[in-house]
């Protein structure tokens, strides 16, 4: 028997928007999870207590654009219609079936004029906050990478500019020890002060479209203006903290940053995983002066190809020489402004070397080789990185930070932005982890036996490695 198509467009009926939610909507888990009330104390000043017309309740507002990191709708504009036809999303806003929602202009102007950064980054702490009175985060040991996120640029419409190179936060310190070394040696120090007007310019192209975004290239990457979002996150993918940069900002120019955020906030940091963008001697000097590990992989030398291999050269500690591998001398000569200690060959020992061709192609057929004055801590991590514990916790990057980028551009639609400006993207960024951090906490909080095993099962096994990580010191 064939059943006809009926006809219910016109019926009236009488429910209830709370029935029509399914029991095991994600809505439903972070409508538990948190409470949002918090919202009105964060945004509490921007508003007159007594005067002017009523707006649109702050709470609203955010659980919009909460709504659109969460389900990675493209646009706001988007997620007002989702919002108008979707009986959870009504549900979630507080509104009924029949009211209207706001208007997508009222949203954006809010967020573009009225909640700046600062409290945006409230929200953000806020939630994070929630996340560790349930005992929920792991920050013992932190995962720190950067990605990029394609700028709303033309890479067409670019021009050149000249700018002042970034300035290191080590600088000073660097230029005070290598100023001491050559005092020692009895040799005038640089009397320049880094800062004080002696930087260098360096020629970039700089979009006309997005001035704050830059121009990034990275092995088979296409070239594209992006931004770097450099993001830290705990061993359940929980994010930490966030910095945006245009996209030409080396990784570890914006380390100190990130990590002065992080362990002024958690303390019982521990083990700091990076990739080979971080290994820097001033960052594991960093980590390693603040009675941390640095967890980092093997970085290959950018030597010639065809010359003798690094290895092969062996730095004498007691001489204070290099040993080349045919058991010649470099000795050492100077200190240079960037901290390296100057080691030459002797050229009446080279000129007859079997070795010379692969060695150097010195006109005076003198070996030149530089070690940094830091690199004793450089050693010490590439040590950590022969333990068990520096093994088993760089291995678990690609489940935590690596799964976090992949979340975030696959399933929350980070992977390019419709702002402009380094400041909204900054707050798009920050709303979108937020928004990840929220969606994860319910979910945890939903299944709370499983999950609570979960942390426990990763506490035993940190607790366990480091153990093993100090007998086999």
């Amino acid at each position: 028997m064939i059943e006809r198509e009926k006809n219910g467009r016109g019926n009236v009926e009488i429910v209830s928007i709370d029935e029509m939610v399914p029991k095991d909507h994600l809505l439903r888990k972070i409508d538990v999870a948190v409470d949002f009330g918090r919202i009105y104390s964060i945004v509490e000043s921007l508003y007159c207590a007594d005067n002017g017309r009523p707006g649109v309740n702050p709470v609203v507002l955010f659980k919009i654009v909460l709504l659109q990191h969460i389900y990675g709708i493209p646009s706001l504009r988007q997620t007002l219609r989702d919002v108008q036809m979707n009986i959870a999303y009504r549900w979630f806003l507080g509104y009924g079936l029949t009211e209207a929602v706001p208007h997508f202009a009222t949203v954006s102007y809010a967020f573009k004029h009225r909640f700046g950064e600062e409290i945006i980054e409230q929200v953000f702490a806020w939630i994070l906050e929630e996340i560790m009175k349930a005992g929920y985060l792991t920050p013992e040991v932190i995962f720190i990478d950067a990605t990029h996120v394609k700028a709303s640029a033309n890479l067409h419409k670019s021009e050149k500019k000249q700018i002042t190179k970034t300035a290191r936060a080590y600088e000073e310190q660097l230029r005070k020890e290598v100023n001491e070394i050559r005092e020692s040696e009895g040799k005038k120090p640089f009397d320049d002060d880094p800062g004080t007007g002696n930087e260098t310019k360096r020629e970039i192209t700089a979009s006309t479209t997005d001035p704050d975004c830059g121009l990034f290239h990275k092995g088979e990457h296409r070239k594209c203006f992006a931004y770097g979002v450099h993001t830290a996150c705990d061993g359940q993918n929980y994010i930490l903290g966030a910095e945006v940069t245009a996209g030409n900002i080396h990784d570890s120019i914006v380390f100190d940053t990130l990590y002065e955020r992080l362990v002024e906030k958690h303390s019982d940091a521990d083990t700091i995983v990076m990739d080979a963008g971080y290994r820097t001697p001033w960052i594991c000097k960093r980590i390693l002066d603040d009675n941390r590990t640095p967890s980092l992989p093997y970085k290959r030398p950018m030597t010639k190809k065809g010359n003798l291999p690094w290895y092969e050269y062996v730095y004498d500690e007691y001489y204070d020489q290099i040993i080349c591998p045919t058991y010649h001398l470099l000795d050492y000569t100077t200190t240079t402004k960037e901290g390296k200690r100057t080691y030459k060959s002797h050229p009446e020992e080279c000129r007859d070397c079997p070795e010379l061709a692969h060695c150097t192609q010195s006109k005076d057929c003198r070996k030149v080789m530089e070690r940094h004055i830091w690199q004793g801590y450089l050693d010490e991590a590439e040590d950590i990185r022969h333990t068990p514990w520096g093994k088993a916790t760089y291995a678990r990057r690609k489940e935590t930070i690596e799964r976090v980028f992949a979340d975030a551009k696959e399933k929350h639609g980070m992977r390019f932005t419709h702002y402009r400006g380094l400041g909204a993207v900054s707050k798009w960024v920050k709303m979108k982890y937020a928004a990840m951090n929220l969606k994860k906490f319910a979910l945890h909080k939903a299944f709370p036996c499983l999950f609570c095993q979960a942390v426990l099962l990763w506490r035993k096994w940190f607790l366990f490695k480091h153990v093993e990580a100090q007998l086999a010191a």
